[in-house]
């Protein structure tokens, strides 16, 4: 089965939601947050996969190897996934690597621009 079928076409009620993890083991159970309310599953891989981008990058430091940042990242960041997404969900095991090998730029980290709970009416 492709991950695709009816099941990951339409949003379940609420939206999709990410799940943040804490890889530091600091959170109960890991789970840091729910991010909820994505209307497409496209959106809600989108901001997982920016999120983690994000955290990877705020564990590189000057110098560090490839190999280096990953074990900063799995000893310190934060990793998130698409709950009940099954095959359709975004991994980042699948480019943890890349991630670790090429610096990302602005966009490719910008979660909060995909975030479900930026409201342009509200406050600040």
């Amino acid at each position: 089965m492709s991950g695709f079928g009816a099941d990951t076409l339409f949003a379940p009620a609420g939206g999709w939601r990410v799940r943040i993890l804490d890889l530091s083991g600091g959170a109960e159970g890991n789970v840091v947050e729910e991010v909820g309310g994505f209307p497409t599953l496209m959106q809600a891989n989108a901001f997982a996969r920016r999120y983690v981008r994000d955290s990877v990058e705020r564990c590189r430091a000057p110098g560090l190897s490839s190999r280096e940042v990953l074990d900063a990242w799995f000893a310190f960041g934060e990793d998130a996934e698409v709950v009940d997404a099954g095959g359709g969900g975004w991994r980042s095991g699948t480019e943890l690597a890349d991630f670790a090998d090429r610096p990302a730029g602005g966009e490719e980290r910008d979660w909060r621009a995909l975030d479900p709970r930026r409201d342009p009416g509200a406050e600040e």
